[in-house]
């Protein structure tokens, strides 16, 4: 598997308030790993700018101009109860849009076989007209939308295992059959969406799990309400909402997945895109608030993108 990394400096520099836990230390964390040796197989590219034309498949024009119009420039902005804006944060959000198209552009013309997406701000709260949970614009609903609009994808999916519930992606998707979107995530918690009777066109599928959950109840989401679902939509493309903070060690939830959990997740995902997909998988950076848990978690979701296995070696964060 030829896996590409696709990153940019500007996203270090977008920033919240002292103690926020969506700070540049997270991808600093991230990048430092992908760097060892162990992913020296991987291609990588900066992050190109995103296009306003592509923000506007996913969201409308009045939320775009607001994001636009609150982008500080000197300062701090606040545009949601926890979401903030300083001045390299409407270029970090862009490029965190460019490289999401530009994954969808390298694996829908076979450049690639798959594509991790190390960027930040996240996306997947973000809905059609709003900011919401540390999120600007929502780069995987925007990669979904890019890849029917530029490539005529019939069947795009979305799956999603970070601890909160995606939202904006679900909002984005509701009306639309021809988009999928699957998540497993922790209930009651932070935004309150995501019951199991949340539908939309019959193409949402939510497997809530409750506080202290762990991998069994993980693994059985996937395997009956999860993978089962995605398995019978056929995707030509699956997007993985890749958030790590459902890791045991988080501080933001409580549930008690381990690194392999991630990867098992990765692999099952793979699985059918290799049926249906022609392999074709580009996996987003959202949550995961525990450094060395975040970044070791990466570790074994990119191995396991680049092998197709479980097996391959992954650095000890701690140890770098």
């Amino acid at each position: 598997m030829l896996t590409l990394n696709l990153t940019h400096p500007i996203c270090l520099e977008h920033k919240g308030p002292v103690g926020h836990p969506e700070s540049p230390a997270r991808l600093h964390a991230v990048n430092k790993l992908l760097q060892h040796h162990f992913f020296d197989e991987m291609a990588r590219e900066e992050a190109p700018m995103g296009l306003d034309e592509h923000i506007l498949l996913a969201h409308h024009e009045e939320h775009l101009n607001f994001i636009k119009g609150r982008a500080p420039e000197i300062g701090m902005e606040q545009v949601d109860a926890d979401t903030y804006m300083v001045p390299a944060s409407l270029e970090a959000a862009y490029r965190a849009v460019g490289a999401a198209t530009r994954a969808v552009d390298a694996v829908m013309m076979r450049d690639v076989d798959n594509a991790f997406c190390a960027v930040r701000p996240p996306g997947h709260h973000a809905e059609a007209d709003k900011p919401m949970g540390f999120c600007l614009f929502n780069s995987i609903a925007i990669a979904a939308k890019y890849a029917q609009e530029a490539y005529g994808a019939d069947r795009v999916a979305v799956v999603d295992f970070d601890v909160h519930h995606g939202n904006g992606t679900q909002n984005i998707f509701w009306s639309d059959p021809d988009l999928f979107y699957g998540s497993t995530h922790q209930m009651p918690l932070f935004p309150g969406s995501g019951e199991v009777s949340e539908t939309g066109e019959g193409n949402i599928f939510n497997a809530p799990l409750r506080a202290g959950d762990g991998k069994e109840h993980f693994r059985e989401a996937f395997d009956t309400a999860i993978l089962p679902s995605l398995d019978a939509f056929q995707p030509d493309l699956v997007l993985i909402s890749a958030g790590f903070d459902a890791h045991a060690s988080d501080p933001l939830g409580s549930i008690n997945l381990k690194e392999e959990d991630f990867a098992w997740a990765t692999l099952k995902l793979m699985e059918i895109a290799d049926r249906h997909a022609d392999n074709r998988v580009i996996s987003m950076m959202e949550g995961g608030y525990d450094i060395n848990a975040l970044a070791s978690s990466v570790g074994v979701h990119v191995q396991a993108l680049m092998r197709g296995t479980g097996e391959g070696k992954t650095p000890n964060y701690e140890d770098l």
